[in-house]
């Protein structure tokens, strides 16, 4: 078993040789084919996981960025919501201080023309009491102290009748 054999020895180099030939130009070609197509799918596959990282990165960022600006679009519109709310609470309260200002106007002048009229009557009813006290004076000619207690004493009747608490 140990002996060694030089013809078995070159049939078995020769052998081994050949199926190696055969291997190196049936077997090995398909093989180390199909290992570099497995090989160029996996870094096809990496590339491909590396290139939708990236596009999914910078979409991120893109989604960020929209986000930030639909916030900020946020905070403007309710900013510009608060000025315009608070615009018409100034013009509203404007229009009530304007509309109260005339109110009181109105009602001033109101005053001041029934005090007017009020004066004029008072005024006519002054001309009339003197008109009928003098005219009462002339029907009695009497001394000071009688025309003095003839008009108070008129002055008292028109009183207690009601006439000149119409004026």
């Amino acid at each position: 078993m140990f002996d060694l054999n030089l013809g078995l020895s070159v049939w078995t180099t020769l052998v081994f040789l050949s199926l190696l030939g055969i291997l190196w130009k049936f077997a090995w070609g398909p093989v180390l084919a199909a290992v570099d197509a497995r090989e160029s799918g996996i870094q096809d596959t990496l590339d491909k996981a590396a290139h939708e990282r990236e596009e999914a990165a910078k979409l991120l960022a893109e989604h960020k960025q929209q986000m930030a600006e639909a916030r900020r679009q946020q905070q403007q519109l309710i900013a510009e919501g608060k000025e315009a709310g608070e615009k018409v609470r100034q013009d509203i309260e404007e229009k009530a201080r304007a509309e109260g200002q005339a109110l009181i106007e109105r009602a001033r002048e109101s005053i001041e023309r029934e005090k007017d009229a009020a004066l004029e009557a008072l005024r006519k009813e002054s001309v009339d009491l003197a008109l009928a006290a003098a005219a009462k004076l002339m029907q009695a000619n009497l001394d000071d102290s009688s025309d003095r207690a003839l008009v108070m004493g008129y002055i008292e009747d028109l009183s207690g009748s009601g006439e000149g608490a119409q004026a």
